[in-house]
């Protein structure tokens, strides 16, 4: 599994790059506070429920959720899947509000 930092994601977004971000958290939790991605929760894959998601197969996407441990699931399991590169923001949204507010 890849991963990909915070920092590197913001700097991509900053330089106005188009990321397929994948949010896999539960919706209060995007609700709450999110960075823009699409929220598509870890039972969703886990019941393989990923037609929102088949077209980004062998595009780039980049997973996050609260601390990285469900995204990290969730990267493992698409990977299984057949999606070709999927990474996951290291430290979740825990380290994002902590790097940038």
């Amino acid at each position: 599994m890849n991963t990909i930092t915070p920092e590197e994601v913001k700097k991509r977004l900053d330089a106005g790059e188009t990321l397929n971000l994948v949010d896999v958290r539960e919706p209060y939790e995007n609700a709450e506070f999110n960075i823009g991605g699409l929220l598509h929760p870890l039972g969703k894959i886990r019941e393989l429920d990923i037609t929102e998601l088949e077209g980004m197969m062998n595009e780039e996407i980049i997973l996050y959720c609260r601390s990285g441990n469900r995204s990290g699931q969730a990267c493992l399991m698409l990977e299984t899947m057949g999606f070709s590169n999927v990474k996951n923001l290291v430290g979740g949204m825990l380290a994002w509000r902590e790097h940038f507010g």
